[in-house]
This record gives structure tokens, C-alpha cells and sequence, in this order.
């Protein structure tokens, strides 16, 4: 018999908290299709992003320590790193946290169903659930789709045949340390995942389709990250990976290059080639949900499908693959749900984003190749982490902040740091733009505390040539 809900919510990442206590009085389902053992109860970034890569990144950055201290007369030494003791304090505490959600939704509330298993659309609001026990279908008032999305692997003749490959689902839970990893990609995992394992003593070669490393970010700041990348990791920029083949304990990749052919040994390959949404592995199609041509659901500005009563959110719909804006979209659906006469729209303007590498990288709005796109007028201005005593006192020669602003009205456009602490520095900026506040009354209106690091932020804003 079919099981009929008030609300279903397929997901357990950012799409789980949406039924607190005051859903007390629906009757609600959740269907998460990867439970047990390493299994992905409270999504992606619980279990295979942000939080056990960033975990890894500060164990990358502690390793590094000691190339930072030769320059300030301090002399450290890493004596080795006990790779298993590094994951396992990593997961010894994450899966536990990823267990302990699914048994609070299986047992913590009467008015809940945990279906463990691949949900499928068979009909508007009718899914098909394909648990251990055999198939289920459970209808609903209100659908929420939260099913994130995978990593997305290029079709590489050999590459499947070839075995062994990871991607950012499996690299972190190796069972030793390569001698040597080459990474197949040029964006945010490809670089974390490069800063994570050469700082643990890896050699690492990196392969990049474009002639630069994080080509999205503003151009100064992907040209700064490339070049100090090229000094710690074999980057092969403009390359093509033709074809894959395993010969005993090594990877063998034929790569086509600016000066040709290319053969590339390897111990271990990491695909971090970018991710797509996961919207066919519950046949959005078949529920009638309009897609856009890259899979992602089409939503409104207050999360809705194009079928009454089916929201979405995270990276099954939006084209911001970060968990900041899936937890965003999911209070948005939260209150849709709760109060369908005063619906609210989610607020995209000023969407931030960091890059855990070495250096750190921060952005929010545009960049300044967008800016010239649009049309938009602007100015620009540059402050090292140099000019600034605390930037001095650490020895900083690279880094900078650099912001962009309209020439008349002093409006920020956007703010884009390389550098340490860079997530943290640029909170300010995005403040200041999601509240109207100037790039001349941000500078002026406050005290900066001297000498600290977010005085790079009062300089760049200072710096501006503004009417």
C-alpha cells in the first residue's frame, strides 16, 4: 500500500534540519540513499567536503609550519607524518556524527519515517523508494529535493579500466600515502587536495585543461595562485589526459600538450574535474520537474520547481555548489513550507566563496574580467599584504587584497583576497555590500584596529581613485 506524507524530504544534507519541531504536526519523510558504514547520512559536506577536507587542510597546514619558520630565524623540523593517525582522528569523528543523524531520524520523533534508499520520481509528488526490504512508494503534499550532487567524471578511454582512480568521495580515506599524486583538475578540490597531500610529503603533478589554476577566480588573483603553485607542485597547464592505463603498482597517462605527447607515471590519480547535480538519479524528468541543460532543477527565487508543491535547494538546483547557500535556500523552504502566504525569496546578490589551498583565496562579487563584460564602470585597487605591519611582520611578500568599487557612488563591487586568513578577512566586505554601506563610509566610519590584518582591507579601500 502506498504511504501518503505531508512532506518528503529527499536528502539529508542541507534539506534534513527543514523538519524541526514545528513539523511536530505533519507527518514527514526522509529518504537518504547512503546510510551505514562510510555512508553519506548529512551529505556531502558532513562526509566527503567541507568538513573533513578543512580538517585535513589545518593537519596541511600545521605539516608546513616549518618551511614558514626558516624565514623568521626559527628552525622546525617535520620529522614525519603518521598518515593513518591523520585520518582516523579525521573520521573517527565524523562518521560517528553521520551515524548518530541517521539514528536520531530513525528513532527521535514519532511523526518521522526514515526510508533508507535511492528515491525515484514516477509522477508529480509519487516517488519510488528502492530500500533493502524492496521497492516503496510513499507519496506527498510537499516534496523537498536535496540530493546534492557527485563528483563528475570525464569519458577517458582506459581510465575506468585503469582502477584505482579516486575522486574526492575516496581520496581522503587512502590506506597509505602515495610517493607521487597526480590530480586531474584546476579548481577548488583539485587545489585544497594539492596543498592537503604535498604538505604531507606527497609529490604531487597537477593537469589543467587551462593555461591557468582557479581560471573563475579575478584573473590577478588566478595568476598570483599559479605562479606561487608552480613553485611547490608539478603543473602541467593547457594539457589534455587522452587515455589511461594501469601497469602493476603505477598509472601510466598519455597527455597532449603545447609541445606534444606527453607520458605521465603516476602512483594514484585524482579526478577533481568539477561535480554535477544529482537530479537524474531521482529522475527529475519523470516528475515532471523542468531542468536546465546541465541537469540542475529549475527553481524560482523562493525555491520552487515547476511543479506545485516540489521545492529544491543546494546543489541539485543552484549553480553555487557551497553549503553556505544550501543552508540559505533550505531556511528559505523552511518558511515557504511553514507560511505559504507569505513566501520569501532567496537572497543570491552577494554570494561569497573561499579556497582552502595554499595561499587562501576569498571572493565575493565581481571580478574585474566581469565587470569590463558587463559593461560596468569601476575602479580598482591593490594592497599587498606587504604594506601593512602585520603583513610585515609575517614576512609576507605575496599576498594582497584587492577590491573593485563604481568610481561615483562608491558602491562595492566586489572584494577578492590571496593570503592567509583570507575567508576571514573578506566577511567585512561582504557585510558591507549585503548592507549598502560604501566602499568611502567602510574606510572612514570605523576604527581599524593597527596593528592587525584587516588593515589590508581599510588600505584597499583608501586606495580606491573614487570621484
Amino acid at each position: 500500500m502506498d504511504q501518503h506524507f505531508d512532506l518528503v524530504v529527499i536528502g539529508s544534507g542541507s534539506g534534513n534540519p527543514i523538519a524541526d519541531k514545528r513539523f511536530a504536526d505533519w507527518k514527514v519523510a526522509i529518504v537518504e540513499k547512503g546510510v551505514g558504514p562510510f555512508g553519506s547520512f548529512g551529505g556531502t559536506c558532513l562526509n566527503v567536503g567541507c568538513i573533513p577536507t578543512k580538517m585535513f587542510v589545518h593537519t596541511a597546514d600545521t605539516a608546513r609550519a616549518p618551511e614558514h619558520g626558516a624565514a623568521l630565524g626559527v628552525d622546525l623540523e617535520l620529522r614525519g607524518v603518521d598518515w593513518p593517525a591523520v585520518r582516523d582522528r579525521i573520521f573517527g569523528r565524523i562518521d560517528p556524527l553521520a551515524a548518530g543523524g541517521e539514528r536520531y531520524r530513525a528513532t527521535g520523533r514519532e511523526n518521522v519515517t526514515l526510508y533508507r534508499g535511492t528515491a525515484r520520481f514516477t509522477g508529480e509528488r509519487r516517488l519510488v523508494v528502492d530500500t533493502a526490504d524492496g521497492p516503496v512508494t510513499i507519496t506527498a503534499d510537499q516534496v523537498v529535493v536535496a540530493v546534492g550532487s557527485r563528483p563528475d567524471i570525464p569519458d577517458i578511454p582506459g581510465l575506468d579500466q585503469a582502477l584505482g582512480y579516486h575522486t574526492s568521495d575516496t581520496v581522503m580515506r587512502m590506506d597509505r600515502l602515495p610517493r607521487h599524486l597526480t590530480i586531474l583538475g584546476s579548481g577548488f578540490v583539485a587545489t585544497e587536495m594539492a596543498h592537503v597531500f604535498s604538505s604531507l610529503g606527497v609529490e604531487i603533478s597537477v593537469i589543467a585543461r587551462s593555461e591557468l589554476l582557479l581560471r573563475h577566480e579575478d584573473m590577478d588573483v588566478a595568476r598570483r595562485f599559479t605562479e606561487l603553485a608552480r613553485d611547490r607542485w608539478d603543473v602541467r597547464l593547457n594539457r589534455k589526459l587522452l587515455s589511461a592505463a594501469r601497469q602493476g603498482d603505477k598509472l601510466l597517462l598519455d597527455l597532449e600538450g603545447p609541445a606534444g605527447a606527453e607520458l605521465l607515471e603516476t602512483d594514484e590519480l585524482l579526478v577533481a574535474t568539477g561535480r554535477r547535480p544529482n537530479s537524474d538519479l531521482v529522475d527529475a524528468a519523470a516528475g515532471g520537474l523542468a531542468l536546465h541543460p546541465d541537469g540542475r532543477v529549475v527553481v524560482d527565487e523562493r525555491q520552487a520547481t515547476s511543479v506545485p508543491g516540489v521545492w529544491a535547494l543546494g546543489d541539485v538546483s543552484s549553480p553555487w555548489q557551497l553549503k553556505h547557500v544550501a543552508n540559505h535556500e533550505a531556511r528559505v523552504v523552511q518558511h515557504n513550507l511553514l507560511h505559504p502566504d507569505d513566501l520569501r525569496a532567496s537572497d543570491h546578490r552577494y554570494v561569497p566563496h573561499a579556497v582552502f589551498s595554499s595561499p587562501r583565496i576569498a571572493s565575493v562579487g565581481l571580478t574585474e574580467q566581469e565587470a569590463q563584460a558587463a559593461g560596468r564602470a569601476y575602479v580598482t585597487a591593490i594592497r599587498e599584504y606587504s604594506g601593512i605591519a602585520y603583513g610585515w611582520a609575517m614576512e609576507d611578500t605575496t599576498s594582497f587584497a584587492k577590491v573593485l568599487a563604481d568610481p561615483a557612488t562608491g558602491e562595492l563591487l566586489g572584494a577578492h583576497i590571496i593570503g592567509p586568513e583570507a575567508p576571514a578577512l573578506i566577511q567585512p566586505l561582504i557585510q558591507a555590500m549585503s548592507f549598502g554601506l560604501d566602499a568611502r563610509s567602510m574606510a572612514r566610519g570605523q576604527y581599524w584596529i593597527h596593528p592587525a590584518m584587516p588593515e589590508v582591507v581599510e588600505n584597499a579601500l583608501l586606495d580606491l581613485p573614487l570621484d
